[in-house]
């Protein structure tokens, strides 16, 4: 079972149609006013979607260029991830994953360390959202090393969980919950590791971890200078921290390896992992070395860190179908390879185009950044109205994000580009 082919755009209505504004009211009466985006103007809706095409209320049919946040790695609706999520469903749709666990949680766990960075003996706590990734990693940190401090970086997105948040940068997430969060970690400038050291001198509180995205996504698909990482693996080693790389965006075939920090030929001491992993169920998981993990003491019943919904069992197995698909269709190495044609692409196309300040990517994460948040905003509402699905990155917005899925036709992701391309102006 393949997936379909991508369909170019084929648009029935004004964009957004009239059944995506009336959603669009009815939404505005009965959901917190900081979550969906409605002005100026209303998003369209989802009803379908199938490889790398949505289909919205209205029946206009996209090419997506985003992946759902980069969640479908494997293409909208794999008929593989479908079929295993349908069959799970039907024998065991919720079990007891911290009491009485599902078969299926354990090959889930068997699979993602034998996939581990690095090899070696591996243990992984599972959960469902990439913040849950993180929780459980800075958790981890802390027990290990009896230190909670953390450095994380400019740029840097790790998720809304008040743990979590705490090391994201971006100060419009932190300040309204200031006085919620630990202010356990310091920030340094993203790709620089001497100033990693700085800032952990700085820190008031004593550091055990250094949390990294090996490439900033939502930052901006911002890529580090050679060498980071490695840099940050000695500093780590010199000083008794714990590397964790969070590759909730990057992971699972994205960047053209199946971690980004495999470009380094580095190994983290914990890897947080979500989004493709499933190609469209919600489930993350921790992973990290035995030694690190099991600085856990044993449960006697009552687990440190849980939740109801751990190791979901459709959710384990909609991640071993995505990462069967991965493997069998090939799709780290053809992330690289329409990786590496996109970006030739792009960056002939917007060779001394007029708002355009850089074009850069790897794998399937690209971006083109524009001058003004303003540019890359009209240029995503434009490409909408064109069929074209992507959404702007970075700190302030002025990032165009592309980052389809891995399966996506070639000639397709040729044309959606050219037709991104003409959006700016």
């Amino acid at each position: 079972m393949s997936a379909p082919r991508t369909l170019p755009p084929a648009l029935q209505t004004a964009i957004p149609g009239p059944r995506s504004r009336a959603l669009a009211e009815r939404l505005a009466r009965v959901e917190s006013r900081n979550v969906t985006c409605l002005d100026p103007a209303p998003p369209i809706f989802w009803e379908r979607a199938a490889a790398a095409n949505v289909w919205d209320v209205d029946g206009n049919r996209f090419v997506d260029l985003g992946a759902g946040f980069g969640v479908a790695n494997a293409g909208h609706a794999h008929p593989r991830v479908v079929a295993a999520v349908r069959e799970q469903s039907g024998r065991l749709l919720h079990g007891m994953g911290d009491v009485h666990p599902s078969a299926v949680k354990v090959e889930l766990l068997e699979r993602l360390a034998a996939l581990f960075p690095g090899g070696g003996e591996a243990r992984a706590v599972l959960g469902s959202s990439g913040s849950d990734a993180v929780e459980i990693a800075l958790k981890t940190a802390s027990i290990a090393t009896g230190r909670a401090g953390v450095v994380a970086f400019d740029g840097a997105y790790h998720g809304l969980a008040l743990g979590a948040l705490d090391a994201t940068f971006r100060p419009a997430f932190r300040e309204p919950f200031a006085a919620r969060l630990p202010h356990a970690t310091v920030f340094a400038r993203f790709g620089d590791a001497a100033d990693a050291a700085r800032a952990a001198r700085a820190s008031r509180v004593p550091i055990g971890a250094v949390l990294v995205e090996p490439i900033q996504g939502r930052g901006g698909e911002r890529i580090p200078p050679g060498g980071f990482l490695t840099a940050l693996r000695a500093l780590c080693d010199r000083e008794g921290w714990l590397l964790i790389a969070d590759e909730v965006y990057t992971g699972f075939g994205r960047t053209g390896r199946w971690f980004a920090c495999e470009h380094e030929g580095v190994a983290p001491d914990l890897l947080c992992v979500g989004k493709g992993l499933a190609s469209g169920m919600p489930i993350s998981a921790c992973i990290g070395t035995k030694t690190v993990m099991d600085a856990w003491p044993p449960t006697r019943g009552e687990a440190l860190h849980t939740q109801t919904f751990l190791g979901h069992p459709p959710g384990c197995a909609a991640a071993l179908a995505s990462i069967a698909v991965i493997e069998e269709e090939k799709l780290v190495e053809r992330a690289a390879e329409l990786g590496g044609a996109a970006l030739a692409q792009l960056r002939a196309r917007l060779a001394g185009r007029s708002g355009v300040a850089d074009v850069r990517g790897r794998g399937l994460l690209l971006a083109i950044e524009c001058d003004t948040p303003e540019r890359s905003h009209r240029t995503c509402d434009e490409a909408l109205r064109r069929g074209v699905i992507v959404v702007p990155s970075g700190d302030d917005g002025r990032v165009i994000a592309v980052t389809p899925p891995l399966s996506i036709d070639a000639d397709a992701l040729a044309a959606a580009l050219d037709g991104l391309a003409e959006c700016i102006a």
